[in-house]
């Protein structure tokens, strides 16, 4: 799989700040159901199908393009800007 995100040059940090909690979540004491971890700065915040949605939150406040899973077993990321999905391997080339 390929992408033509035109942001991975952006990739500062390929590893999360945090894997356990949404930290924007725990502070107002709602619930996350996936998270994911900005790839520009390494803050982690919950998915869309949270109610808090706060990793959108984080690139809508910051800019900052890019994100990935921090599921166990998922290695996918996420291009905000070009709507693109960035494989793990494309992932793991930039570590």
């Amino acid at each position: 799989m390929s992408t033509d995100c035109t942001h991975l040059d952006q990739i500062a940090v390929p590893e999360p700040e945090s894997t356990g909690d949404c930290p924007e979540c725990v502070a107002v004491g709602g619930t996350w159901v996936h998270l994911r971890a900005c790839l520009v700065c390494g803050q982690v915040g919950c998915c869309d199908s949270s109610p808090g949605k706060h990793a959108t939150g984080h690139y809508e406040k910051t800019r900052h393009p890019l994100m990935r899973s921090v599921e166990p077993g998922e290695g996918w990321g996420w291009c905000y800007v070009d709507e693109e999905t960035i494989s793990t391997a494309e992932l793991a080339a930039r570590r």
